[in-house]
């Protein structure tokens, strides 16, 4: 066990089918010795139809927690031995239901002194360690049906890359990275317009000089996306959030929710009351990030934009 305790927790599942393929071989030898006809993979099928006269293999998988094209596997190999066979369903004849065949009620009846040894073998075990691993079972199953390991990992991939983002205020030395990162979404999507060139060739001209912002998301030191405060002579709206762009290759890092969260900061440093913005419902993704932002749609707001088809508004505190 050197590699275990070199390697620690990350090998769980490694060490897992270990164990299984442990048991699964002692079962095999369990079985030969009581002289009983199964294979240890069988024995979920088999035990849940030793208990009820027939089932469907819908019914079969839902209560072994299998998949169903695993138990239809298990089934034709059982039903190949003659411990199993397949019946008419009394009040559907379209479907055919399991039950145990003459051979498989035989091993039922002559496997019960099995059961019993292998019950005491087993308690004697758990009873024999400082953690009982059956009820440890238990727990770690029931944590990973309220969120997958997958999920698990996913998230601290998520705060372990998140670490790695900075947001800075925009330079001159952004200029091109502001342009690009914005072109690339727009055009995946729609096509530039007029008021996408002045913004992206002219921002300090257009955004900064005018009482705006730009900021600037680095993932390592590299500019990886952006967005913009652009401020509007409006009697209802003080900034427009506009201009965010993040790089695909960046996707999935949590930056968009950053950029945006750092956006709405800066515009309450400058003592603005409201912040509008413009996007297209095509957006998903992006739509879900202003209403996690807190943005609400509103309508009636006139726009440059041909690719614009909804509007939403964030009421500072």
């Amino acid at each position: 066990m050197n590699f275990f305790d070199n390697i620690g927790i990350i090998a769980i599942g490694t060490r897992l089918r270990m164990l299984s393929e442990k048991m699964t071989e002692d079962a095999t030898k369990i079985y030969e010795m009581y002289d009983v006809d199964l294979k240890p993979k069988w024995f979920p099928v088999f035990y849940v139809l030793s208990q009820n006269s027939e089932k469907s293999i819908t019914a079969i998988a839902n209560e072994i927690g299998h998949s169903h094209p695993s138990v239809s596997k298990i089934v034709r190999e059982m039903v190949k031995e003659q411990i199993l066979r397949e019946k008419k369903d009394k009040n559907d004849g379209r479907k055919n239901n399991i039950e145990l065949a003459p051979k498989g009620r035989q091993i039922a009846n002559h496997i019960k002194e099995q059961y019993t040894d292998v019950q005491k073998a087993v308690e004697v075990t758990l009873n024999q360690s400082r953690h009982n691993m059956w009820h440890a079972i238990e727990e770690f199953e029931f944590l990973l049906d309220q969120k997958s390991m997958f999920h698990r990992v996913k998230e601290e991939k998520k705060l372990r890359e998140i670490k790695k983002v900075e947001i800075v205020p925009y330079e001159a030395k952004y200029r091109i990275p502001f342009k690009n990162l914005n072109e690339e979404w727009i055009t995946t999507f729609f096509k530039m317009e007029e008021t996408d060139r002045k913004s992206l060739d002219q921002p300090k001209e257009y955004i900064l000089d005018k009482g705006g912002e730009i900021l600037v998301a680095l993932y390592d030191k590299e500019p990886v996306g952006v967005c913009a405060l652009i401020k509007m002579e409006d009697p209802h709206y003080d900034f427009e959030l506009a201009k965010m762009a993040v790089s695909p290759q960046a996707k999935g890092k949590g930056i968009g929710w950053l950029l945006g969260k750092a956006i709405i900061k800066k515009a309450q440093s400058l003592n603005a009351q409201k912040i509008y913005l413009e996007s297209n419902t095509v957006l998903k993704p992006a739509i879900n990030l202003y209403h996690k932002l807190g943005f609400n749609k509103v309508v009636g707001h006139s726009t440059p934009y041909e690719r614009c088809n909804i509007q939403m508004e964030l009421i500072l505190d």
